[in-house]
């Protein structure tokens, strides 16, 4: 019972305090603009590893469901995979 009590008035001070915190506007831009950062970099990250799987599916290093299916059109003759990791990788330079 005690716990539950010690939970909850944690929960309500917290809540408090980020309100009086983001309670500026500056404040909350100022969030706003980390919490994106932290996403855009994780989603990056995420992103460029999926396709790098994608371009090479015979050299992975673990046996991934989904890549192993890539793996067998890829040795059967298809290409799709890897022109698609072509064509990603060639967008990706240009923007840059």
């Amino acid at each position: 019972m005690r716990k539950r009590y010690i939970a909850s008035a944690v929960g309500a001070i917290g809540a408090g305090v980020a309100g009086y915190l983001l309670k500026n506007e500056e404040n909350r831009n100022k969030l706003k603009g980390k919490v994106d950062a932290v996403k855009d970099k994780l989603m990056d990250n995420q992103e460029d590893s999926t396709l790098d799987e994608a371009g090479k599916p015979d050299q992975l290093e673990s046996d991934v469901p989904s890549q192993e299916e890539n793996s067998k059109m890829v040795s059967e003759g298809s290409q799709f995979g890897v022109q698609y990791y072509n064509e990603a990788k060639e967008e990706k330079k240009d923007l840059k």
